[in-house]
């Protein structure tokens, strides 16, 4: 995981570093006007025309952050007056737990980073507790009776919200639900005064139905597979009612691959939170990640990247170990 995450950040350090973002950067944070010259010395005060290895290594922390000279004095000054950067060389990266400065919202990357991570963990906690007993449900009832009519229904309805993505069910939901019935608020920028149901429900239901109908199908496919075992007819043959059958004996094991198939959906959700919060405006990660991307905000973009990259990696090493606890013949001696 800490190889992974270094030959990423690295990736991503370089690419948004290239020297049209650094010069999209210093203009703005200039006047519109500023001539090449100018920019070039802003870039230069600021650190950004230094080594690319030093400044990974600074950014990292491996490296101690120098202070930059204030042409007007000579004297040391900081990189910017809104971070309280130190004024002598200090290890001061993310190692040190320091992330850097945000030049979009003049402020920390830790301090406008964390709070929207926090406001997303509440939107994906509230979906993920809709999404996942429904989608287990669904899946169920459709793989009990392999062929029925109901199987057929649930199944046909799965498929129809796994292939809608949710720039398309955010804007069908919202002008159903908010531009004709009136019944939810189509945006959720004032959950962060206070979560409810009619600012809340439409993005929880956006990001929802497409993680519904992905687990059904596979929570479905893993119930057929598990019904046809020999030891559900031997169960059946011992005079088992049907659903002791199924709830003793075929659900623990019918919920293996699903529980995998769930771990899975922490990287979808973080890209799906991105168009979610976009769209109805909640200011969260996704939200965060794309200001931090429209303005050039190299520190911030880093911090996200890097956020990202965790969860994904720490989402499958749970899902690693808990599949060995679900299913025993996989553990190594």
């Amino acid at each position: 995981m800490a190889l992974t995450m270094l030959c990423l950040t690295i990736i991503v350090f370089f690419l948004i570093n290239l020297d049209p973002n650094l010069k999209k950067l210093a203009i703005s944070q200039t006047e519109m006007h500023t001539s090449a010259e100018q920019l070039e010395s802003w870039l230069a005060g600021h650190g950004y025309r230094q080594n690319f290895f030093v400044r990974y290594g600074q950014w990292l922390g491996v490296l101690p952050k120098q202070p930059v000279t204030d042409a007007a004095t000579g004297k040391p000054a900081q990189r910017f007056s809104f971070c309280n950067d130190p004024l002598v060389p200090t290890y001061s990266g993310i190692l040190q737990g320091d992330f850097g400065c945000s030049t979009k919202f003049k402020t920390t990357v830790a301090s406008k980073l964390f709070p929207a991570l926090s406001a997303t963990g509440i939107l994906m906690l509230c979906v993920l507790l809709v999404m996942i007993p429904i989608s287990l449900l669904i899946g169920i009832l459709a793989g009990m009776r392999e062929g029925s009519r109901t199987d057929r229904t649930l199944s046909v309805a799965s498929i129809a919200s796994t292939a809608t993505p949710e720039y398309v069910s955010g804007v069908i939901f919202t002008v159903i639900f908010a531009s004709w019935l009136g019944w939810l608020n189509g945006s959720a920028a004032s959950a962060s005064q206070g979560i409810t149901f009619y600012n809340f429900t439409l993005p929880v239901m956006t990001l929802a139905i497409y993680g519904i109908g992905y687990i059904a199908r596979m929570t479905r496919a893993s119930m057929v597979e598990v019904m046809t075992q020999q030891y559900i007819r031997t169960a059946r043959l011992k005079g088992l009612s049907f659903g002791s059958v199924v709830v003793k004996h075929a659900l623990r094991n019918a919920l293996i691959a699903p529980f995998t198939v769930i771990m899975l959906q922490f990287p979808w959700l973080l890209t799906g939170v991105v168009i979610v919060e976009v769209m109805f405006r909640y200011q969260g990660f996704g939200y965060t990640l794309v200001e931090a991307a429209g303005n050039n905000d190299i520190d911030l973009l880093l911090g996200c990247s890097l956020v990202s990259v965790f969860i994904v990696l720490i989402t499958q090493l749970i899902s690693d170990v808990g599949y060995a606890f679900l299913n025993p013949r996989i553990r190594v001696q």
